[in-house]
């Protein structure tokens, strides 16, 4: 006799030696709910390629997702620009939140994202930020004397000609007649997060990042906020790539527009774009 018709037996209490029809009838409910029951508990995982300012924010929100739902959204954090070309190579993801709508649309283009799962999600500022906690506020006009306020330091950005970050920056630092100046003191890292860190430990004396880097970090001050015509929106799209696999892709992408990822975006100084 099979050794699962035998613990089955013995689990309902039932003589081995009864009429194979009697066995049938008692043993397939229990073989159909333990069946029932372990589909049930399967929990599903969503890979999400996403910004690196995101990171405090959307840490949050997929800690509520799995609380939630039972499943794991399992988040890589990089500039846009390197997630973007990572898609392109065939890196298996399911989602792509992008710091701004360029990166995403170049994926558009190439037909590696789903254009009806697209939307823009979120709003960011830019700002300038200094190591001293001390630092003076700064009037960002064209004014300013930005190798002077270096003082021989250098100023931290994001890369310039691909990192949205660097990207937004640049565009404002060039509306204002500040780029030509500053342009050589520049130094540039490989996402806005490790701008932020060259300025929080006192590598560079000023930087150029997201208002919501700045609240992340407590080890920076923030001196003065970008006009916002200095530069083009600040937009986060989110969208499902036409590879995903995971069936929780759009239970994620739904959820990024919860009560609960609401107020965690919102905390970290995003705004929610509706």
């Amino acid at each position: 006799m099979p050794a699962l018709v035998k613990a089955i037996c013995s689990v309902e209490h039932i003589p081995c030696q009864k009429s194979s029809t009697m066995l049938r009838s008692a043993i397939l409910p229990a073989v159909v709910a333990t069946l029932l029951l372990t589909g049930t508990a399967r929990a599903e995982q969503v890979t999400v390629f996403a910004a690196a300012s995101l990171r405090n924010a959307l840490d949050e929100v997929a800690t509520a997702f799995n609380s939630a739902t039972g499943d794991e959204a399992v988040i890589a954090y990089a500039g846009s620009s390197a997630l973007a070309r990572q898609i392109e190579q065939g890196a298996p993801a399911d989602i792509f939140i992008s710091a701004n709508t360029d990166w995403m649309d170049h994926l558009e283009e190439n037909n590696l994202i789903d254009p009806a799962t697209r939307t823009d999600l979120l709003g960011n500022a830019l700002v300038l930020i200094a190591h001293d906690p001390d630092a003076a506020p700064v009037d960002l006009t064209p004014d300013l004397d930005l190798p002077t306020l270096l003082n021989g330091g250098r100023l931290a950005m994001a890369l310039v000609d691909a990192v949205p970050a660097g990207i937004y920056g640049k565009q404002a630092l060039t509306s204002l007649d500040l780029w030509d100046t500053v342009a050589p003191h520049v130094a540039q890292a490989d996402n806005v997060r490790a701008a932020v860190a060259y300025v929080a430990l006192g590598e560079t004396p000023y930087g150029i990042v997201y208002a919501t880097d700045a609240t992340a970090e407590p080890n920076v001050t923030v001196v003065g906020t970008f006009p916002e015509s200095s530069h083009d929106p600040i937009t986060y799209p989110a969208a499902a790539l036409t590879s995903a696999q995971s069936p929780a892709t759009q239970p994620f992408l739904d959820f990024l527009h919860s009560p609960e990822a609401r107020d965690a975006f919102t905390r970290q100084g995003f705004t929610v774009l509706d």
